[in-house]
């Protein structure tokens, strides 16, 4: 009876430890740091110009590479699909997911696309195939952000994220937070510099023209516009408009895509009538008051605003009138190098060239039976293709998202010529 007794025991105990030993193995499997990498199994897309018009709509927000691919960002994925005209988003064409890092920031140079990650890391991908390219330790970003279920911020407005062109023609990837700023090389991965900063009182503004980073201090005193060099992180000149108070804001305008190549700032504090357009070169930055009006954007040399249903190119710095044109009551949504995009209040995408103000394109945004009742949201434009999300009437922003977007698919993607 004892012998039995001890038995069973001997039994349970190694039962137990063999169920205990097989739950530490899954939780392990499931839980352990882990990344997944699915490459392309097809050639890279060839590229395509589809005529003007209304293409789909979309989920979520995408990003524009090489005119070839949309590429998207999930909570910890970032993935890509082709083509760039089709009307729904497809199979991915490749994907790279981490586990339990989130996503935080995508970015693309060319065709490489470089995705920031809640534990610091960059992790770049050949865009052509899905590959890995580099991986680079990075400073985490500072805090969490709210991100709506498009992910528009993720994509579209990166955060502490940038690409520079440096001197020599090179691109460095830049990024921001946890008390630093780093440069790593966009086709190697190889770190270039490395700075401390307070990111309390220090922020990454831009990434200008001609090589230099724009970032603003206000460690000590008024806030301080600074210029540093892409190539090694030093600060060259710091600068601020005449007539400001002691607090400072600039922005940039001029800008390519996640802030890059930025040509001009727009500045304001305390104690200005109004907002101060500043065009960026070799010195100090040169007053441009064509770009004063919140609502002007600069294309190449060109500040372009509409009012009263009339758009009006303006060259920098001098403001001289270059040309009119008539599109209608709305607001310019989105610019890229060679459109302007105007949406209209009736609801029609207008492109128009910025050089000329010739016209390019003209059509309803609207597809299927989701009517226009909707109110505009972000925008993004790249490649000749623009993206626009649509909100729920009355826009509710503290609203969720159901009540917030129109539609489950609530971006509408169009090709503009």
């Amino acid at each position: 009876m004892g012998w039995a007794t001890g038995w069973r025991r001997i039994v349970a105990v190694v039962a137990a430890t063999g169920v205990a030993a097989a739950v530490a193995i899954v939780a392990y499997r499931v839980l352990a740091p882990a990344e997944v990498s699915t490459t392309a199994r097809g050639d890279y897309p060839a590229l395509h110009v589809p005529e003007p018009g209304v293409v789909g709509r979309l989920p979520v927000a995408p990003l524009f590479v090489d005119g070839r691919l949309r590429v998207y960002a999930a909570a910890r994925q970032v993935y890509a699909d082709s083509p760039v005209d089709s009307r729904y988003r497809g199979t991915p064409f490749w994907s790279y997911r981490r586990w339990p890092a989130t996503l935080d920031s995508v970015v693309a140079g060319g065709t490489m696309v470089v995705s920031r990650w809640s534990d610091g890391l960059l992790v770049a991908l050949d865009a052509r195939t899905g590959r890995v390219a580099w991986r680079a330790d990075g400073p985490r970003p500072d805090g969490k952000r709210a991100v709506r279920r498009t992910g528009t911020v993720t994509v579209w407005q990166p955060r502490g994220l940038t690409v520079s062109r440096i001197p020599d023609g090179r691109h460095v990837v830049v990024t921001s937070g946890d008390g630093e700023l780093r440069a790593i090389g966009l086709t190697d991965g190889r770190q270039l510099w490395r700075v401390e900063v307070d990111s309390d009182c220090r922020d990454l503004v831009s990434a200008g023209t001609g090589g230099q980073l724009v970032t603003s201090d206000r460690c000590d005193g008024p806030t301080v516009i600074e210029f540093r060099d892409s190539a090694t992180g030093v600060v060259g000149a710091r600068w601020r408009p005449p007539g400001v108070g002691d607090e400072l804001a600039a922005s940039p305008i001029g800008c390519g895509s996640a802030g890059a190549g930025c040509a001009a700032l727009r500045t304001v504090g305390p104690g200005d009538a109004a907002t101060r357009g500043w065009l960026l070169g070799p010195g100090d930055p040169v007053p441009a008051t064509a770009l004063d009006d919140p609502d002007t954007e600069l294309v190449g040399r060109m500040a372009v605003s509409l009012s009263d249903g009339v758009l009006v190119g303006r060259s920098v710095p001098d403001g001289a009138q270059r040309w009119r044109a008539a599109v209608g009551p709305g607001r310019v949504i989105a610019v890229q190098r060679d459109r302007v995009h105007v949406l209209t209040e009736e609801h029609q995408l207008v492109t128009l060239d910025p050089a000329t103000g010739a016209q390019r394109s003209r059509f309803l945004l609207d597809i299927g039976s989701d009517g226009t009742g909707w109110a505009p949201g972000a925008a993004y434009a790249a490649d000749g293709y623009v993206v626009v999300e649509r909100l729920r009437r009355p826009v509710d922003p503290d609203g969720d998202d159901q009540r917030y977007y129109l539609t489950a698919e609530a971006l509408i993607i169009a090709a503009t010529g």
